[in-house]
């Protein structure tokens, strides 16, 4: 039976498809990281306030992509190399989503509409990543190895997409809500394409290492492709709504150390 839970199971059984999807993981969030650690040295005096947070949020997906690597470690496995076409953290900056990275390497400080830029970005990525690890925690919570990991992962991505709603509520507050608006549905349209395309990907590699047959492969990118149409036609809308979190100043706090390193 071709399920969500049987998927993972394969992919996680066999060490070549587990070290891919590791890799692929913590690349994406080392990434996050060093982006977040930028924007963070690189806030405008107006919204010095808001650099704690986004420290806090690098310093999370740091944390994740550490964690990653830790389960490859434990399985005697060393870091695959990320194929091109699965990068989502570069595909998207190569569509234009987000900050640039050229910007970001430089010195000059950004600006206020970069930093709503930077958190529609972010309040785009953020509700896809919760959504994915809510996913894998409904399914492998009890894992004997994967169990403590998706747990507090999938807790920091909803402390993420939590003050992404609240920061960007402040902002829409300040007179900002039309270009909050307009920034979030043209990150929400580039996501899902992106996320379609790194999908089909993925599991195209996937496939390739663990021998899936023609027809499985056609099963699985035609669900892939409804589910692009779906969020094409829709669900892309659930990305870009804003309510106040029941979670308040959710990166205000010091971060929660990854499991083992107490």
């Amino acid at each position: 039976m071709l399920s969500a839970r049987n998927l993972f199971l394969e992919i996680l059984d066999d060490d070549e498809s587990f070290r891919l999807f590791c890799s692929i993981a913590a690349g994406g969030e080392s990434q996050g990281g060093w982006e977040n650690g930028r924007i963070a040295a690189l806030v405008p005096e107006s919204q010095r306030a808001l650099a704690p947070k986004i420290a806090r949020h690098g310093a999370d997906e740091d944390k994740h992509g550490r964690i990653f690597d830790a389960l490859l470690r434990k399985r005697g496995l060393r870091p695959a190399e990320i194929p091109h076409e699965t990068d989502y953290t570069m595909l998207l900056e190569k569509h234009g989503i987000g900050l640039a990275h050229e910007q970001l390497r430089g010195e000059e400080r950004l600006s206020e509409r970069d930093i709503i830029t930077y958190l529609a970005h972010s309040r785009v990525t953020e509700q896809r990543a919760s959504e994915q690890m809510a996913l894998l925690c409904k399914h492998f919570a009890d894992h004997p190895d994967l169990g403590r990991a998706v747990i507090m992962i999938s807790n920091d991505e909803d402390n993420h997409l939590a003050y992404c709603h609240e920061e960007l509520l402040r902002f829409a507050r300040a007179g900002h809500g039309r270009t909050i608006q307009r920034t979030l549905r043209e990150c929400a349209l580039a996501e899902i394409r992106v996320y379609r395309d790194v999908s089909l990907a993925v599991m195209d590699h996937m496939g390739r290492i663990l021998g899936w047959p023609r027809a499985r492969s056609a099963v699985l990118a035609a669900g892939i492709h409804g589910v692009y149409a779906y969020e094409r036609l829709v669900g892309w809308r659930r990305m870009v709504s804003l309510a106040q979190p029941e979670r308040r100043d959710a990166l205000g706090g010091p971060a929660v150390p990854e499991p083992g390193s107490a």
